[in-house]
């Protein structure tokens, strides 16, 4: 039985298909006094792919490609920036932790490595039916970009790392009468590029691209057209590095969180993975400051997951400058399959997903395995971490007060500056921020001993955190002696 995806909703933009130019006037001064803040931010400085695509009686194609967004140029000047919001810059004096009111600057660029087809042959399996460029290694692509278990399911999306490249590609399963294909015919279509930065825009323009190609298996004029629009001119080969937001940079922290991973999730994935995980959020907020290799089995539809595990990455971040850069990185790896074994073999760190179950025995993989809502550790030393303590829930209980009152005053007030994405970074981001502030603190003193009071003050339990916090020093590598109730540390 074929099941329908869950995945979350596309944004709105992406949906709204380009006005024509004889009617913006006009409809623009009709719709100015209704207009949001909102609607404005929304579709600031974002720019959806769509496209038209005729398959005519000899078999040939028509294709026309068109960025939908009115309010930017359909060339902009070579070095043109734009702006996305961002937080105050620590030069502040005034401000003890980051808030959202100015703008960080990135530069937008096309970065298209590879387009490519990828289908489910009946005697072959997987495989790459087409790609531009030619010559691109595309080993293990046609298994990323199909989970293993898609045939149960009509359409889906997956978010992945290829070497040095992200890749995001679109799956659909149709029925058709045909014995050589089985009653099934699924394709997957996916690009590659450096970051996965923008990957979002296409999103759009990929699920068009699969369902035409079901339709019209092998006419790849609209993905060739694609191609030649949006293809990378790539610096030389670096050193093979995936590189995630170091934490000692503020500025770094911005570009990664505002644009760089925030943009890549429709709304509402932050309110979703609240929802799923409840106070074992904070369980897991643990695991990711300790950057510890967290995986996340789910069934297809794996599309869902990818957002999971770009939520994970949200829990660790830290905007103090020389704060965690002797502690490797939390990198998204996002969907893997058996093939990546050897890559992630090698990783001290990483937040990842899969729908394939023997990844559950394979232990030296992995410290933590995230099965549904199940959270569990093969490592004894971390299991008192999976116990949601007094102090997590009273952080829980804030999270959801903060929510609540946000929702409130978007619902009375109007208010469309903030949103639940925001609240969430912010939240764990000031939450750390104030651990490792008084951690810091402590450690430059003359008698660099950590009491109850200075966990207390840290919104942690000085009994039931003892562990944690112990991991935690030796992570960092801070040299602090811990001293609660006569149990004296080092």
């Amino acid at each position: 039985m074929v099941e329908q995806s869950d995945r979350a909703p596309l944004l709105d933009w992406e949906e709204t298909p380009r006005p024509d130019p004889t009617k913006a006037a006009s409809s623009q001064r009709d719709s100015a006094a209704v207009k949001s803040s909102h609607e404005a931010v929304r579709s600031y400085g974002r720019t959806a792919v769509d496209s038209t695509v005729t398959c005519t009686p000899k078999g040939g194609t028509v294709v026309r490609i068109v960025e939908q967004n009115p309010a930017r140029p359909l060339l902009e000047p070579r070095g043109h920036r734009r702006e996305h919001p961002c937080y105050h810059s620590r030069d502040r004096k005034d401000a003890h932790f980051p808030v959202l009111a100015l703008r960080d600057q990135w530069e937008e660029k096309d970065q298209i490595v590879a387009v490519f087809v990828v289908t489910f042959d009946t005697r072959s399996g997987n495989m790459v039916e087409w790609c531009l460029p030619h010559d691109v290694s595309l080993d293990g692509v046609e298994f990323k970009s199909m989970a293993s278990g898609s045939h149960r399911i009509t359409n889906d999306f997956i978010y992945f790392r290829k070497g040095t490249y992200f890749g995001l590609a679109c799956f659909a399963n149709m029925p058709v009468e045909s014995e050589l294909e089985r009653g099934a015919r699924m394709k997957s279509v996916g690009i590659l590029s450096p970051s996965y930065t923008l990957l979002y825009r296409y999103m759009h323009f990929l699920e068009n691209q699969v369902r035409h190609q079901l339709k019209c298996p092998g006419q790849y004029s609209p993905l060739e057209a694609f191609y030649e629009d949006k293809k990378a001119v790539l610096p030389q080969k670096g050193n093979g590095l995936v590189n995630a937001c170091p934490a000692w940079s503020l500025t770094n922290v911005n570009r990664c969180m505002h644009p760089e991973m925030k943009i890549t999730h429709p709304a509402g994935c932050m309110s979703q993975f609240i929802q799923f995980f409840g106070e074992h959020i904070m369980v897991l907020w643990k695991f990711a400051l300790l950057r510890k290799r967290l995986l996340i089995f789910s069934p297809p539809p794996i599309g869902v997951v990818c957002y999971r595990v770009y939520c994970l990455c949200c829990l660790a971040n830290i905007s103090i400058p020389g704060i965690g850069v002797s502690v490797p990185e939390l990198r998204p790896f996002f969907y893997v399959n058996i093939a990546d074994i050897p890559a992630l073999e090698t990783e001290l760190s990483y937040v990842a997903c899969t729908t394939e179950k023997i990844f559950e025995e394979k232990r030296e993989l992995y410290d933590v395995y995230i099965d549904n809502q199940n959270v569990k550790t093969h490592r004894s030393h971390l299991q008192p971490l999976l116990r949601v303590n007094a102090a997590d829930k009273e952080k829980y209980r804030k999270l959801t007060e903060q929510r609540q009152m946000l929702l409130y005053s978007q619902e009375v007030d109007a208010d469309c500056t903030s949103n639940e994405e925001d609240l969430f970074i912010l939240f764990f981001m000031e939450l750390n921020n104030r651990i490792f502030q008084t951690l810091s603190e402590v450690a430059g003193s003359v008698d660099p001993t950590l009491t109850s009071e200075h966990v207390r003050a840290m919104g942690l339990d000085p009994q039931a955190d003892h562990s944690f916090l112990m991991d935690l020093l030796e992570v960092y590598g801070m040299d602090i002696t811990l001293v609660i109730d006569n149990l004296c540390c080092t």
